[in-house]
């Protein structure tokens, strides 16, 4: 085979679109981790009602849907946790599905729930949908609605 101009070229332009298309799936699936992982951490600040966590983890704006159809703004939600209102005992997260969309995400998953609701026992398991929002660099739930499945 020779290399002619042509050949080298359409080489080189092959190499640098595999390049920017597998950086490209690669940063998606780096901000995909991000998100998993800011979803595992407001978990985890619901269990420990940690005020401080829950407050960063979620947006000024949030809108937070219960299953039962309450919806709380971000005070009402931080609050109702760290004055103990709810004690989330466990909170197990099962089949998350992601989609990306630019500073945008989606999050599906099905959770069970143990929590003490006004010192009365809880059990539940859910669908949940969150929207989470990149903000300052930082992943910040701004939706979350749960439904009976």
């Amino acid at each position: 085979m020779s290399f002619n101009r042509r050949v080298v070229t359409f080489a080189g332009v092959l190499t640098f679109a595999a390049s920017t298309r597998s950086s490209r799936l690669f940063a998606q699936s780096n901000d995909e981790a991000a998100v998993l992982a800011a979803v595992e951490a407001l978990s985890k600040a619901m269990l420990a009602a940690d005020r401080a966590q829950l407050e960063a983890l979620v947006a000024e704006q949030l809108s937070y849907g219960h299953s039962g159809g309450t919806i709380q703004t971000k005070t009402q939600f931080v609050d109702v946790i760290a004055n103990k209102q709810t004690i989330y005992k466990s909170i197990v997260i099962a089949e998350p599905m992601t989609v990306l969309a630019g500073n945008d995400a989606i999050v599906r998953h099905v959770a069970a729930v143990e929590a003490d609701v006004d010192a009365k026992p809880v059990s539940a398991k859910i669908g949940v949908l969150q929207v989470w929002i990149k903000q300052d660099g930082r992943w910040k739930l701004l939706a979350r609605q749960a439904f009976k499945s």
